[in-house]
């Protein structure tokens, strides 16, 4: 009877799942809403951290450097996605760098996300991969994203990458 039982919910998961797809639903207007407040509340340290390094045209162009290294394959050359086929379906979809809720974040908050990840959302982390300076020039590019579209599609989606070198 138990076995019985359990094949009939296993059928029906699988019967979900094949009927549903695998596109995943963007979360709705009060979901975003929840967990935007547990983010900001208790999910994101460095709330109260400042930025050590001057918005200076060095140090964005820096952090445009650092990002293109790590960041494009989510978020796009420009941080709003542009080019990236899966941002839109994964849950919760990539969020645009531009967006008024990540802008929201302070500087701190960006560096603690950027820093250690931010789960379950697929966001990884970069500590041990980018050193302090580049996170935190990272966040000043974060801060003055280019227009939309305007530096194009990364490389790796457009077939525009360099071959390997050979060994």
């Amino acid at each position: 009877m138990i076995a019985a039982s359990m094949t009939i919910a296993a059928a029906a998961i699988l019967a979900t799942i094949l009927l549903g797809g695998c596109k995943a639903t963007p979360p709705g207007r009060f979901e975003t809403s929840v967990i935007t407040t547990a983010e900001r509340k208790f999910l994101v340290g460095g709330k109260k951290d400042k930025n050590p390094l001057p918005a200076t045209a060095e140090n964005i162009a820096d952090g445009k450097d650092a990002f293109s290294h790590y960041c494009i394959v989510c978020h796009g050359l420009d941080g709003q996605n542009t080019g990236v086929p899966f941002a839109d379906q994964m849950y919760p979809p990539v969020p645009s760098l531009a967006s008024k809720r990540v802008q929201a974040y302070t500087d701190g908050q960006l560096h603690w996300i950027v820093t250690n990840g931010l789960g379950p959302s697929g966001m990884p982390a970069s500590k041990g991969i980018l050193n302090d300076d580049e996170l935190w020039s990272t966040v000043l590019y974060i801060r003055h994203l280019p227009k939309a579209g305007s530096l194009g599609e990364p490389p790796v989606y457009t077939g525009d990458c360099p071959a390997p070198a050979a060994k």
